[in-house]
C-alpha cells in the first residue's frame, strides 16, 4: 500500500491533446471519493489541452457497473480513451471482493476487446480514511493519475498506428 504521494502531476508535453477525447465514466457510490477523483482527472485534461467540448462524463449508480459503461463507452469508438472511476471500502462481508474483482476483470475486458484504452481508477481500500487519502488527501489523487494514464495511452497508440 503507497504510503506516499504517487500523484504529483509533471506536464507531459503530448502533442495534439486538443484534439483527444476522452470518456469518463463513474460510480455514484461513495460520490464523497469518486467526485474528487472526477474532477481532479477533468482538470489535469484541461491543463494538458483537452478541451471540455472533448471530455464527456457519464454517472453509474456503483463500481460494478463501471465495467458495462465503460464497455459501451469503448465500443461507441466515439473516445480515444475512457477513465473509469469509483470507490469501493470494505464492508463487513465478502461483497467488497466480489465488486473489486467483477470490476477489475471487467475493464480489463475493455482493454483486450476493444481498440480503447480503458484506465482503472477504482479505488479498493481497507477504509473511508484511506479513500480520502488517495482522493485528494495526504496521498495525492489518483484520478490525477488515471488521466495521466490516459493522455500517455492515447499518445502511445497513436505512435504505433
Amino acid at each position: 500500500m503507497a504510503t506516499i504521494n504517487l500523484s504529483e502531476y509533471q506536464p507531459l508535453e503530448i502533442n495534439n491533446a486538443d484534439e483527444f477525447t476522452i470518456g469518463i465514466v463513474f460510480s455514484e457510490w461513495n460520490n464523497f471519493v469518486t467526485h474528487r477523483l472526477r474532477d481532479a482527472a477533468i482538470e489535469i485534461l484541461k491543463k494538458e489541452g483537452v478541451g471540455e467540448n472533448h471530455i464527456s462524463i457519464f454517472q453509474v449508480p456503483g463500481a460494478f457497473e463501471l465495467s458495462y459503461a465503460t464497455m459501451q463507452l469503448c465500443k461507441s469508438k466515439k473516445y480515444d480513451a475512457v477513465i473509469a472511476i469509483g470507490c469501493v471500502i470494505r464492508g463487513e462481508t465478502s461483497h467488497f471482493d466480489y465488486v473489486c474483482s467483477a470490476v477489475a476483470q471487467g475493464i480489463k475486458d475493455c482493454n483486450v476487446s476493444t481498440d480503447v484504452p480503458a484506465v482503472f481508477c477504482v479505488l479498493t481500500d481497507d477504509t473511508k480514511e484511506q479513500s480520502i487519502a488517495r482522493s485528494g488527501g495526504n496521498l495525492g489523487n489518483k484520478g490525477v493519475e488515471a488521466a495521466v494514464t490516459a493522455l500517455q495511452m492515447i499518445d502511445f497508440k497513436r505512435k504505433i498506428e
